[in-house]
């Protein structure tokens, strides 16, 4: 089981419910049965903040659960990922090294951390010193996460993503606490890899393409997310946000 941890860095594809006032979208569309939905939306494309709204779906519509917070994304703001929603040619597309976050929905994956275990419903994986997400393009391993103790030093050499960045970073803890975002599923080669929430270095502070967050709302999320609730992780501009709400059936904050 822990070897297919580290080599499939994804869940499966999964599916989100009606927003307030609609019906539930049908049994064949792709984010059809989630009753939790993670909420990221941004002022714009190039937008580097935003906010999370959390959102459980007990009926026929979307209740929001606690408080927004305040979060980080790419430090180019964002761009169409590869998820779990039609193609999107409208607006920037997401690239490899871009320093924008995926827009778009997605699954949601294996947290994982520093530590032995953590607080949260949701699968977790325990990184140690020898894991490394792939994020070099022409690998055969590209967007996943591998133990180079299982693959060898080789296959990790030119990959930026250590996973421990604590011990191969100088002491950072953004990686303490993270959550797998299920972009590029099918591990395109450049479409972009290693897409996670994680912990932000300073508060503002954007990323290379995650999604980051201080850790009292990384707890809240993590103890929140259930599996068995398929969750879906949405992040999208606002103006993108009113275009899609209706044939998407995503909550209006």
């Amino acid at each position: 089981m822990r070897t297919l941890l580290r080599t499939a860095l994804l869940m499966p594809a999964l599916a989100l419910a009606a927003c307030a006032g609609m019906s539930a979208p049908s049994a064949s569309t792709p984010w059809g049965n989630a009753r939790q939905l993670v909420l990221v939306t941004t002022d714009g494309w190039d937008a580097s903040e935003g906010r999370l709204r959390r959102y459980q779906r007990d009926g026929g519509g979307w209740r929001e659960v606690g408080s927004a917070s305040s979060v980080t994304v790419g430090r180019n703001g964002s761009a169409w990922g590869l998820g779990l929603h039609p193609s999107q040619t409208d607006g920037p597309q997401k690239r490899e090294g871009d320093g924008r976050a995926p827009a778009g929905v997605f699954a949601l994956g294996t947290a994982f951390g520093y530590g032995a275990s953590a607080a949260t419903p949701m699968p977790y994986q325990a990184m140690g010193a020898d894991d490394y997400c792939i994020d070099v393009n022409a690998s055969p391993l590209y967007n996943r996460i591998v133990d180079a103790g299982e693959v060898g030093q080789a296959a990790v050499a030119e990959s930026t993503e250590p996973m421990r960045r604590d011990l191969h970073a100088g002491g950072d803890q953004r990686y303490r606490l993270g959550l797998v975002i299920d972009h590029n599923p099918q591990r395109v080669p450049g479409a972009g890899s290693c897409i996670f929430a994680h912990l932000w270095k300073a508060p503002g502070e954007p990323t290379a393409g995650c999604t980051a967050m201080a850790d009292p709302a990384m707890e809240a999320l993590l103890a929140w997310l259930r599996p068995q609730q398929h969750p879906v992780f949405v992040l999208l501009p606002q103006a993108e946000l009113r275009r899609l709400r209706q044939d998407w059936h995503l909550p209006a904050p």
